[in-house]
């Protein structure tokens, strides 16, 4: 079974995201996705349009099987920083394909 991880702030959640969950799915059919997401706070530092817990919400209604909290830290940072973090956690996971969205 494979584990793929998708990246993302989901601020807010479009129908861009949603196509690439479902073409996720597709391409991984019997995968594990997890998804790692900014926290109330975006990459530019304002506060999230959603907040955590209803990005989080959203995430497991739409198939993601996973949803992990980008620390401020790294939530809240350049683009270099974000990317990081959040890919210092999922190569914890242990992850075989990443999705950046």
């Amino acid at each position: 079974m494979k584990v793929i991880g998708i990246i993302a702030e989901y601020n807010p959640f479009h129908l861009g995201h949603l196509y690439q969950i479902k073409k996720a799915k597709e391409m991984y059919p019997d995968s594990i996705i997890i998804a790692i997401i900014s926290t109330n706070f975006t990459e530019r530092g304002e506060i999230s349009i959603i907040n955590k817990w209803d990005k989080t919400k959203i995430c497991l209604e739409y198939g993601i099987d996973l949803v992990i909290e980008l620390p401020t830290l790294y939530a809240t940072q350049s683009a270099d920083m974000f990317a990081y973090g959040a890919l210092a956690i999922l190569s914890k996971l242990h992850i075989d394909t990443l999705i950046f969205g």
